[in-house]
C-alpha cells in the first residue's frame, strides 16, 4: 500500500517540476518599480526649510519680554480652519505647572526667531503682570458650568457632549491634548 503512495508523490513532483520548468522560458520578471498613484493625485512631499518653525520646538519654548526676563511660555498653539496659526496659548505663572494661568495672544504679538540651528526665541511687548490680568483661555469641552445649572437635588439632563478629558499626567489647570 505505501507503493502506489510513493508512486503518487513522485508523480506530483514530477508534474510540478515539468510546470516549473516551461515557466522558465517566459518572459523574466521586471526588477520592483514602487507603485505610485496618477500625477494628478501623487502627494507632494515637503523637506525641511531652514527658515521652518515646526510646533514641537516651539511648545515648551520660554517668553521673553523686551528686558529678557522670561514671563512665560507657549503652552499650545491655536489652528483657524484654514490650519494657519491663529494665536499661541501662553502659560503665566504658577510653579512647576500648578496655579499655571493660560491666555491666549495674537499671533502677530508673539515674535519668534531663530537664534541658531537649534535655538528659537520668543519675545512678546508685554509684562508678566498684563499676562495675568488677560482673560483666561478655556479650551472647548471644558468651559465652566453655566449660572442656570438646576439647583442641588435637582437631577439634571446633560445633553452636551463630554468633558475631553487631560492628557495624562496633568492638573486640572493644564490644557488638555486635543
Amino acid at each position: 500500500m505505501s507503493r502506489p503512495l510513493l508512486a503518487a508523490a513522485f508523480l506530483l513532483v514530477a508534474g510540478a517540476s515539468a510546470g516549473l520548468a516551461q515557466d522558465a522560458g517566459g518572459p523574466k520578471p521586471v526588477p520592483g518599480t514602487p507603485a505610485t498613484l496618477n500625477n494628478d493625485l501623487r502627494p507632494t512631499f515637503v523637506a525641511q526649510a531652514p527658515s521652518d518653525l515646526v510646533a514641537t520646538k516651539l511648545i515648551g519654548q520660554n517668553i521673553q519680554n523686551g528686558a529678557n526676563e522670561t514671563i512665560g511660555s507657549i503652552a499650545d498653539i491655536v489652528l483657524g480652519p484654514d490650519l494657519a496659526v491663529k494665536s499661541y496659548v501662553v502659560g503665566v505663572g504658577g510653579f512647576l505647572g500648578l496655579g499655571t494661568k493660560y491666555v491666549s495672544v495674537a499671533k502677530e504679538a508673539l515674535q519668534v526667531t531663530r537664534v541658531d540651528d537649534k535655538t528659537l526665541k520668543a519675545v512678546i511687548n508685554t509684562d508678566k503682570d498684563q499676562l495675568r490680568a488677560a482673560p483666561e483661555y478655556v479650551y472647548l469641552g471644558q468651559q465652566p458650568a453655566k449660572a442656570d445649572a438646576p439647583k442641588a437635588g435637582a437631577q439634571a439632563t446633560d445633553t452636551s457632549k463630554p468633558d475631553v478629558p487631560a492628557a495624562t499626567g496633568t492638573t486640572t489647570t493644564q490644557p488638555a491634548q486635543q
